[in-house]
């Protein structure tokens, strides 16, 4: 099983992003963050059906019009190295319904980077707000601290 192969989406409406408040779930790397919806691959599953089945899962919607706008690659001194598919969609169909991994909530997107997210997110977000068509972002953590940032193979700042 690719344990290590994430999906994660960011559903778009009305100038908000679908944001998945993670509290429900004991021992989460995500416990008490803001982040979008997805999960990991199963076997044989193509980046756009793991996606399709996890929103599905998670939210209820069935996508219907959505876009891979970055590949992320996560790298932290706790976990395995992760290789994230980054989404944005703006056409869903369905009825949301309740999350078994924390709570659903429309977050105006100039409100995001106020929550507790992940630092290296709000890069991400910029990128997305920036409307690059597409990018790679390494993330190096060492426990919850970003140590470093890389875009498209060119170290930034952090």
């Amino acid at each position: 099983m690719a344990r290590n192969l994430t999906t994660l989406c960011y559903i778009e409406r009305d100038n908000a992003y679908l944001m998945l408040h993670r509290v429900k779930k004991k021992s989460d790397i995500n416990k008490d963050k803001w982040i979008g919806v997805g999960g990991h691959f199963e076997e044989g599953e193509s980046p756009e059906e793991c996606l399709l089945r996890e929103v599905e899962e998670e939210t209820g919607l069935t996508l219907t019009e959505y876009r891979l706008r970055g590949v992320i690659t996560f790298v932290t001194d706790t976990c395995p190295t992760e290789y994230m598919f980054l989404y944005t969609a703006s056409g869903f169909a369905g009825n949301m319904h309740s999350c078994d991994e924390g709570d659903l909530e429309w977050v105006p997107k100039d409100r995001v980077e106020g929550l507790p997210i992940w630092e290296g997110d709000k890069i991400f977000f910029r990128l997305l707000g920036e409307e690059r068509d597409f990018f790679s972002l390494k993330l190096r953590y060492e426990g919850d601290t970003l140590m470093e940032a890389v875009l498209d193979g060119k170290e930034k700042p952090v």
